[in-house]
């Protein structure tokens, strides 16, 4: 089926924080369907008269487009929720409702109602893990750094633009994990063995390969018609790798059709950072 050209729908997040939950589910949600709808994002409607505005902006869509726009909803404060709720013409998915309550009745017990997961963030240890974690993954990138490597939860290994960066900062901003990246280079080849600093933390390296002519395009974008980007040299850098890492017993996968969530997941089933709960 081809992918629609136009909007065929508009979809508003409304949280009284930050929406980022709201915006997370509802994409989880929608991407179940072939559309490609218009996001409007109104994250802080956390008084009454901003709900009122809120209302207005939705049924006005709702009017101009003559279709019911989709509400996704993360609202605590009830008199916001009741505005919203008695006013609005979309089809309000208040998911607070639909999992809070029952949960409150399964468990016999009521929630806290806290607005969104980053208040009160400076109390929070794992916000300030997940800080450390980032400047740490920050500092390690590309084997900028050997200072404190074994610090490392995971160390990636692979050939240049294989995704080492994005994923590495993906592990330390979705897990609060302490990623380094290594890239394998031509001198690594020559000696057919790991960067020495990297041997004596073997059982955290995971590597990323891709496809030799995706890898060529990749490298295109960033230095066009070099040797670099090549794909004669990205062949022989893509096989030196996968050999080396083989030799080495390094888990390993393609990162050439996957996305940053799938190649994270995968990581971390095989690697099992300590700090994680399984």
């Amino acid at each position: 089926m081809a992918e629609p050209t136009t909007p065929t729908h508009t979809v508003f997040f409304i949280s009284d924080g930050t929406g980022i939950t709201a915006e997370t589910f509802g994409n989880a949600i929608l991407a179940q369907f072939e559309l490609r709808p218009r996001h409007v994002r109104l994250p802080f409607t956390d008084t009454v008269d901003k709900a009122h505005q809120v209302v207005r902006q939705i049924n006005h869509t709702a009017e101009m487009e003559g279709k019911r726009p989709i509400v996704f909803t993360t609202l605590v404060n009830m008199e916001v929720l009741k505005v919203i709720n008695e006013n609005c013409k979309g089809l309000l998915l208040d998911m607070f409702g639909t999992f809070v309550n029952p949960l409150e009745t399964e468990l016999g017990i009521k929630s806290n109602h806290r607005i969104g997961r980053f208040s009160d963030v400076s109390k929070s240890k794992a916000y300030n893990d997940r800080i450390e974690a980032i400047n740490f993954s920050l500092e390690h990138d590309d084997g900028q750094s050997h200072r404190d490597l074994e610090q490392s939860d995971v160390i990636l290994v692979g050939v240049s633009r294989s995704g080492k960066t994005p994923t590495s900062l993906y592990l330390a901003m979705q897990y609060g994990l302490k990623a380094s990246n290594y890239p394998l280079i031509p001198e690594d080849f020559e000696r057919r063995e790991l960067p020495p600093a990297l041997v004596p933390h073997r059982r955290k390296i995971f590597g990323l390969t891709i496809h030799p002519d995706r890898l060529s395009e990749i490298r295109n974008e960033r230095r066009p018609n070099s040797r670099y980007a090549s794909l004669e040299n990205c062949r022989m850098e893509v096989a030196e790798a996968e050999s080396m890492m083989r030799r080495c017993g390094i888990r390993w996968l393609s990162t050439t059709t996957k996305s940053i969530e799938e190649i994270a997941t995968t990581i971390l089933q095989e690697i099992r950072p300590e700090r994680l709960d399984y």
